[in-house]
């Protein structure tokens, strides 16, 4: 809860997505390290963090942008420049050419696809997506490697007519792991496909790698970057999302009303259904600033949205003073999978998107109104 906090937070129209600058940097940093230290290229992964105005910056210690289609690679390609990669489970022929047109790498989810597409690819790398069969998750929401999925070749139905075209291997089976996650997918993948790393010029480790996280053990993953590279004598590629953004970022909120249902309900001007959808999906608790878990501190409320549906519900947070109507709640790490997944079910308006830059400044990058909302529809 922020009553005394800086007062930059005081002045804030809510909601509003803050980008903390200085923790983007911070992340950067990092990755630009791994960059330099292997000889590796990291690749931002638009799906999870697309914040435009700040490409310039992130361009600068990142080797390019990974894109899931059309739409995102022509933003990586007009915002953000350098490698254009992407991928997506199926093309429209109706967009293939564009596509093409202005990526770099383009990578196929099946061998059928490839050779479809593969005369229309002139002048680019391509890429196949395997799947090594390696689950190391225990949400199947986001496993590449579940039962049934759709992404990627399993060995078995591996097509070796389509090596003549292939320039690399893509895997992608990671959410917010550690680099022994990593490690064990690595291993599967030579496994099954490794006959086929000789005759590539890169292979893709997907997304997925919390390397920004604290616990992260940088040095495994640097060592299994640099022994590919000198086995296989490939260029090896990272795309993540989260860690490029992790923890920079939030969502300020007010509290516009309390009521009571057997427990104290706080009724904020953000929305875990239109603001943060993961929460719902996912699902799970996102942290906020200054609160503890229920009845860890003296009092206890659940937070929940303006919204009419009755489980759009934040979670259940305890705070050391009672909550008033008027008070500002700042969620934290909420600058990924946020404004790429926002919506505007109910017509409830979107946050601001703002950048609190490293001298302290405060910038409302883009405030969103009515005929966001209205050229949605029709």
């Amino acid at each position: 809860m922020i009553k005394t906090a800086d007062p930059v937070f005081r002045k804030i129209d809510t909601p509003a997505y803050v980008i903390d600058e200085a923790g983007l940097v911070r992340n950067l940093i990092i990755l630009k390290d791994i960059q330099t230290r292997t000889g590796a290229k990291i690749l931002l992964a638009q799906k999870a963090f697309s914040m435009f105005a700040l490409y310039p910056l992130i361009s600068e210690y990142l080797s390019g942008s990974t894109a899931s289609g059309l739409y995102e690679a022509k933003l990586g390609r007009e915002e953000f420049g350098k490698e254009v990669h992407v991928f997506s489970p199926a093309y429209k022929d109706s967009e293939f050419d564009e596509t093409a047109q202005v990526s770099d790498h383009i990578v196929f989810n099946s061998c059928r696809q490839l050779l479809k597409f593969k005369d229309r690819c002139k002048g680019k790398s391509i890429g196949l997506r395997i799947n090594p069969e390696c689950s190391t998750q225990d949400t199947p929401i986001y496993d590449p490697c579940a039962e049934g999925s759709r992404l990627g070749v399993r060995a078995c139905d591996f097509d070796e007519s389509v090596l003549p075209y292939l320039d690399g291997l893509h895997f992608h089976t990671l959410c917010e792991q550690n680099s022994d996650a990593l490690e064990k997918t690595l291993e599967a993948a030579e496994e099954k496909f490794g006959k086929y790393f000789h005759r590539m010029k890169w292979i893709n480790f997907g997304g997925g790698h919390h390397i920004t996280r604290e616990d992260y053990d940088r040095e495994r993953l640097c060592r299994m970057i640099e022994r590919v590279q000198k086995t296989y004598g490939v260029q090896v590629y990272l795309e993540p999302g989260e860690a490029v953004a992790l923890g920079a970022g939030w969502l300020v909120t007010e509290v516009m009303e309390i009521v009571h249902n057997g427990i104290d309900i706080a009724i904020l001007d953000a929305s875990a259904a239109c603001h943060m959808p993961d929460v719902l999906e996912m699902p799970y608790r996102p942290p906020l600033f200054k609160s503890g878990k229920p009845s860890e501190k003296a009092y206890t409320y659940r937070l929940s949205s303006r919204t009419c549906l009755a489980g759009d519900i934040i979670g259940d947070y305890s705070f050391d003073e009672p909550l008033c109507e008027g008070d500002r709640l700042c969620f934290e790490d909420m600058a990924i999978y946020t404004m790429v997944k926002n919506n505007t079910f109910n017509g409830m308006p979107l946050p601001d998107i703002a950048l609190l830059r490293r001298d302290g400044s405060y910038e409302v990058i883009k405030r969103f109104g009515y005929e966001d909302f209205k050229e949605r529809l029709s």
